[in-house]
């Protein structure tokens, strides 16, 4: 989008953002995304509006005339599934699934850590009250897409098909003046940053503290001397993030899939399935043994990867696969091996007596 927008080339503007997000990331940590994520929200709610305005039009006349203009572009566009689709088969992908991963993403690190930045218990309340607002603004956003394809019905501009990453910010062109289309370009990528520098801070973090420091803190010291050094090396995972974001974000510009939402689940997903059975058992449960949550994660990273790219199921055979669905199984199934697990081994209250 924003290369379109600059006239750039996408590679060096690829370089440009990862060097800027993960650069500030990097040296300001969780200082700096309280400040940038009151930005990009606010920008995203102001966005988010403007993006519903500009559908107004096509309601003039009633809601029924809404859906009789998209069934005129496509039928299916007004049915609950569409079998012919990749992603909305069915009510099992399109609810079971999302359900099941929605309940593993607000467990996650960098979405419990918000909560950290409240002053006092009494903050608590207005956060919840303002989050959920806000997220059903969000969540009405898709209706831009509705919108998008009214403006598109055979998805093409001047004769050229437009790619499914590309038919939102054609709308946008098309639809806002400039000064309007750089604020919600700006309020597009946003919505990404913020995912984005949360992904930066939990899994460096998770990397630091839950790998290196296991395996080579006595090499790096004690006290104030060990934590200098970790808070270093934090720095470097993030540097090297950074270069495996660039090669596989620019793998997916040379080598597109459907779409690149579909190229980060994959990954974040199965992230999210290896971290989610660790903190449900560190929140709920007492005295776990390490392998328990072990178990759980590298379960949950096999069955992810080995469903999606092995094809398992109906739902996952094809050009285009439903990350949700692999990450469904990967979720379902870390869950009980890590609870097996869990039963099964001794507690480390209960190995320490004896």
């Amino acid at each position: 989008v924003l290369a379109k927008a600059l006239n750039a080339d996408e590679l060096w503007v690829l370089i440009g953002i990862v060097v800027f997000v993960f650069g500030y990331m990097m040296f300001g940590g969780a200082n700096s995304m309280v400040y940038t994520n009151t930005i990009q929200a606010l920008l995203m709610l102001l966005v988010a509006f403007i993006l519903l305005g500009s559908g107004y039009e096509h309601f003039s006349a009633g809601v029924h005339d809404f859906l009789d203009k998209l069934a005129a572009v496509d039928p299916l566009l007004v049915q609950s599934t569409n079998p012919a689709s990749p992603l909305f088969r069915d009510y099992f992908e399109i609810i079971f699934c999302n359900f099941i991963v929605g309940i593993a993403i607000v467990c996650q690190p960098h979405i419990i850590t918000k909560s950290l930045l409240l002053k006092n218990d009494r903050d608590v309340n207005r956060y919840l009250l303002i989050a959920i607002l806000v997220e059903i603004v969000f969540f009405f956003v898709v209706f831009v897409g509705l919108f998008a394809r009214l403006s598109f019905p055979d998805l093409t501009v001047g004769g050229e098909a437009l790619k499914m990453d590309g038919i939102v910010s054609a709308y946008v062109v098309q639809e806002f003046p400039v000064f309007l289309g750089l604020i919600v370009i700006l309020g597009l990528l946003s919505a990404g940053l913020s995912t984005l520098e949360g992904l930066i801070q939990s899994l460096s973090t998770t990397i630091t503290a839950d790998i290196i420091e296991p395996l080579f803190g006595k090499r790096l010291g004690e006290g104030e001397q060990g934590q200098g050094r970790l808070v270093g090396l934090n720095k470097w995972v993030i540097a090297l993030l950074a270069v495996v974001a660039i090669v596989v974000s620019y793998d997916q510009l040379m080598n597109p899939s459907l779409s690149v939402g579909i190229f980060a689940q994959n990954g974040v997903y199965a992230y999210f399935s290896a971290a989610f059975i660790p903190v449900l058992l560190g929140i709920f449960f007492r005295e776990v043994p390490p392998a328990a949550p072990i178990a759980a994660s590298v379960a949950a990273v096999i069955i992810h990867f080995g469903s999606y790219y092995g094809g398992v199921t109906h739902y996952l055979q094809g050009a285009v696969r439903n990350p949700a669905v692999a990450a469904t199984y990967a979720i379902i199934g870390s869950f009980i091996i890590g609870m097996l697990v869990y039963w099964l081994s001794p507690k480390p209250a209960a190995a320490a007596a004896d």
